[in-house]
């Protein structure tokens, strides 16, 4: 029997996103793209929908050049906020050139201290994060199992989504059924 959408298994390439029970202002509302995952090791993901107010010019001038809108630095999450992670998409499939290091599908991961312009050829979108999130072995299925996150397939879309504050909502709306319900959900339910 093939899993309901909210109930797959996690995996590269799925999202994360976080159902309101999740009980940690560092991950109310967001959407967590997984980069690794395995049951044994743990899981490391990004946080797609958190830009801060500080332009990747600001931060890192060299990769100042070619975002994909917003190009602003995004929270990746909690776990080594000081360093920083470049995301793109690559222009087709297929080894990556030098500097870039396949994930999943086109998305690889950015090495940062490549030239950026060596890599704008490859590149169609980008978008850097400080920091990330991360999961000890066993850690996200626990929060699974307490009803936390539910995991969806995601889309390329996503993973740079122009419009990153409506991310969790558009990913639960295009869910349909009970989904779509909480996509329109208050902040606050108390005040519904």
């Amino acid at each position: 029997m093939a899993a309901r959408p909210g109930e797959l298994e996690p995996a590269e390439g799925r999202i994360l996103v976080a159902s309101p029970v999740i009980g940690d202002d560092t991950f109310f509302r967001t959407v967590v793209l997984l980069l690794e995952h395995e049951h044994d090791a743990g899981t490391l993901g990004v946080v797609l929908n958190r830009p801060t107010e500080l332009t990747v010019g600001e931060a890192i001038p060299a990769w100042g050049d070619n975002l994909t809108p917003p190009d602003m630095l995004f929270t990746g999450g909690p776990v080594a906020e000081g360093s920083a992670l470049g995301l793109a998409l690559v222009e087709r499939a297929g080894p990556p050139p030098a500097g870039l290091t396949t994930v999943f599908d086109r998305l690889a991961v950015v090495d940062l201290e490549t030239d950026p312009t060596v890599l704008a050829a490859s590149v169609e979108r980008l978008r850097i994060y400080s920091g990330y999130a991360g999961w000890g072995p066993g850690q996200l299925r626990g929060e699974l199992r307490a009803g936390a996150w539910w995991v969806f397939e995601s889309r390329p879309e996503d993973w740079f989504s122009s419009e990153p504050d409506e991310l969790w909502s558009a990913v639960l709306r295009r869910q349909g059924g009970r989904w779509k319900m909480w996509a329109a959900a208050p902040l606050d339910p108390r005040v519904n």
